[in-house]
């Protein structure tokens, strides 16, 4: 969700270095000057600022947003009409050490020359050797900037140069390690990281260019940009942590976000390890700024979920939008959804990449060592105080020591940023926060619990490691997810299955005896009440008879041949991340499930519902795999109908417990054809 980099490259340049092929895709040049060069283009991250969104590789035409107006990177193919296929090496240097065309006009600093001005004399050959000679010409003109007066006048950018610009190539420290002067040389040139991460001054130029001297203090602080928080680099975490986040776009404390996925995924893995040790190293050596949080050096373990967790509004809502994906304890999972605990951009002063993400939505990045790329979902469909009343819980807990997050807030990001919702189902999702208004506040938010933590709650009635909310997705709120909304008003009703009318507390206790393979809840007990009070509250304005949007998992072709050979593949591409190769869940440390399994003696019966392949293949193909895309609330769905019957028939049919009162199913007929007996 969250992130510690928003980038490390500053997006839409003028002119920068990219190439035909994606940054570490294998050049076919066997020329080690070219090759090097390429190497170069990544340490730049070349790729992520000269080309569009759709657009051809380098040939320009991302747009830039800046206060002064809109620019577009161009086009830096060797295109010999409209990309840099003329450009003498003499030319070149100095369009990238003064930001001047061959032309004689400059370029705005959105390009950051004054970086790429401390490159040595041979990575500057050794790029232009790459990009004339190793990189595919594009024929594309490039886009005039729109830009209001006084910024439209170039000819003042020769005096902003003047002041602000120092054309002189990096010199090491002599005092200091050839490892950190690698490091230095890498993060103040080709990384040109302080084009986001150090703050900007009156003139939009950077306070400082490099640690060192009076103004070293500002490098690498922490700036906003494009509505995202550059957070500071300075005192950086472990050098192993940096490495490894740079390495695979996570770490323990922090996934990345925004464009920072862009710069981890074209340019900082393809790093070497040493080159990543000497900037992760560099980082480290920074002393910490005055504002700056403190970067630990163990990670937040796991801890107990916050007592407001089922008594605050923003509890509630953190419960019903967050914890399946977050956890209770804010630990997030590994290797898939980032931790909230410790998360600097959870506790950063400035909530404004948090905020960001929110409304908008995140993907993870696709690294080698990480190649899924996980989403969640934009909450814009959330009231600004909804969303301000979750973030402040997840300011305030596990550990997190940050100020509130007040509606106004949301309500200036999402102006802003003008999020756009990605669906428009008719289904209205119950918000679990205003349970807290019922008049029964503590027997519905009981029974809600008994649906989310059945099996803590109810040892005894639950055989397996199941919960309701483990078909019920978010404590039965989800379309399509088998939500409870307006089930109470359907009750008494006819069940083939039984043969006869049965009650919403026989209802109940099918499931506790199919789904979660245990025993009946008597149906006097305070906790059958709640769970009964939990269904009315969700009853809503519903009368038998109506047409509830969203309400079961809905349907399936059961024409549909299954094939159980592609099923199992699908389940090892989609499934096994988050129910284990063996279909036994995933697990915490302590041998707890994050995940529930899907087949085995922890599972459900045969007699359940989701032992039936299209029952199954409907609830996969509207709610599974979780982080597929970014639809509201919980980014599922996405498989294909062939795949949801395909994997429905593999994991469905896999050795389960048996259901010992099978024989009395259907007494009046009608058996699914998938009935498993």
């Amino acid at each position: 969700m969250l992130s510690t980099f928003p980038r490390l490259a500053f997006t839409g340049l003028m002119l920068l270095c990219t190439a035909h092929v994606q940054a570490g895709e294998p050049t076919t040049a066997t020329n080690p000057l070219i090759q090097r060069g390429q190497y170069v283009a990544q340490l730049g991250d070349c790729i992520a600022c000269h080309t569009a969104k759709g657009g051809a590789v380098m040939a320009g035409g991302l747009e830039l947003k800046t206060p002064m107006g809109t620019i577009y990177s161009s086009n830096i193919t060797p295109d010999p009409e409209t990309g840099i296929g003329q450009y003498s090496f003499e030319q070149f240097d100095r369009a990238m050490r003064e930001g001047v065309t061959p032309a004689g006009q400059n370029l705005y600093p959105a390009m950051p020359y004054p970086s790429y001005a401390k490159m040595s004399e041979d990575d500057m050959r050794a790029l232009y050797a790459y990009l004339t000679q190793g990189v595919t010409p594009v024929k594309q003109t490039n886009l005039e900037a729109d830009m209001g007066f006084p910024f439209n006048q170039r000819w003042g950018l020769a005096l902003w140069n003047w002041a602000f610009v120092d054309t002189q190539p990096f010199v090491g420290d002599p005092a200091k390690s050839p490892e950190l002067n690698r490091g230095a040389y890498l993060v103040q040139g080709l990384g040109h990281c302080g084009s986001c991460h150090t703050p900007r001054g009156i003139a939009f130029q950077e306070k400082a260019m490099s640690d060192a001297g009076s103004s070293g203090k500002h490098y690498l602080a922490g700036e906003t940009v494009e509505a995202w928080r550059a957070l500071s680099l300075r005192n950086l975490w472990t050098v192993e942590d940096t490495v490894q986040l740079l390495k695979t776009g996570q770490n323990r404390f922090a996934t990345v976000s925004g464009n920072m996925a862009d710069v981890i995924h074209h340019s900082t893995q393809h790093f070497t390890d040493a080159d990543l040790t000497a900037i992760a190293s560099y980082l480290k050596s920074l002393p910490p700024g005055k504002d700056d949080l403190p970067m630990p050096a163990v990670a937040t373990g796991p801890v107990r979920a916050p007592d407001t967790l089922f008594s605050t509004r923003g509890g509630l809502g953190y419960t019903q939008f967050c914890a399946d994906c977050h956890r209770p304890d804010g630990g997030g999972v590994k290797g898939i959804f980032p931790p909230l605990n410790g998360n600097p951009g959870i506790v950063a002063a400035n909530p404004t990449t948090l905020l960001h993400i929110t409304l908008t939505g995140w993907e993870t990045p696709e690294t080698a060592a990480h190649p899924r790329v996980y989403t969640m979902p934009g909450f814009a469909r959330l009231a600004d105080d909804e969303i301000a009343e979750i973030l402040s819980f997840v300011r305030s807990s596990w550990g997190n020591d940050a100020p509130a997050i007040k509606s106004a807030q949301v309500a200036k990001m999402r102006k802003q940023l003008n999020p756009q919702t990605i669906d428009e189902t008719a289904f209205v999702t119950p918000r679990l926060a205003n349970l807290l208004s019922a008049a029964n506040a503590d027997q519905v938010v009981r029974g809600m619990r008994l649906h989310l933590q059945t099996k803590a709650l109810l040892p005894d009635n639950v055989g397996n490691a199941l919960n309701c909310t483990s078909c019920h997705l978010n404590a039965g709120t989800v379309a399509d997810g088998s939500p409870f909304v307006g089930v109470s008003a359907f009750f008494p009703s006819y069940a083939p299955r039984a043969g006869k009318e049965v009650t919403l507390e026989e209802r109940i206790n099918g499931c506790f005896r199919r789904s979660m393979d245990g025993k009946p809840l008597p149906v006097t007990s305070p906790d059958m009440q709640a769970m009964v009070a939990y269904f009315d509250w969700m009853k809503m304005n519903t009368v038998a008879g109506d047409k509830v949007a969203g309400r079961g998992v809905g349907k399936v072709d059961p024409n549909i041949k299954p094939d159980p050979v592609n099923g199992k593949a699908v389940y090892v591409q989609q499934c096994a991340v988050c129910h284990g190769d063996n279909g036994d869940g995933l697990k915490h440390a302590d041998g707890s499930f994050v995940y529930p399994p899907l087949w085995g003696d922890e599972s459900f019966n045969i007699g359940a519902g989701m032992a039936r392949t299209y029952t199954a293949a409907a609830f996969v193909k509207r709610n599974m795999p979780i982080g597929f895309h970014e639809k509201f609330p919980l980014g599922q769905g996405g498989l294909s109908d062939q795949e949801a019957v395909d994997v429905a028939e593999y994991f469905s049919h896999q050795p389960r417990p048996d259901f010992v009162d099978k024989a009395k199913d259907w007494p009046k007929g009608g058996k699914p054809v998938d009935a498993r007996y």
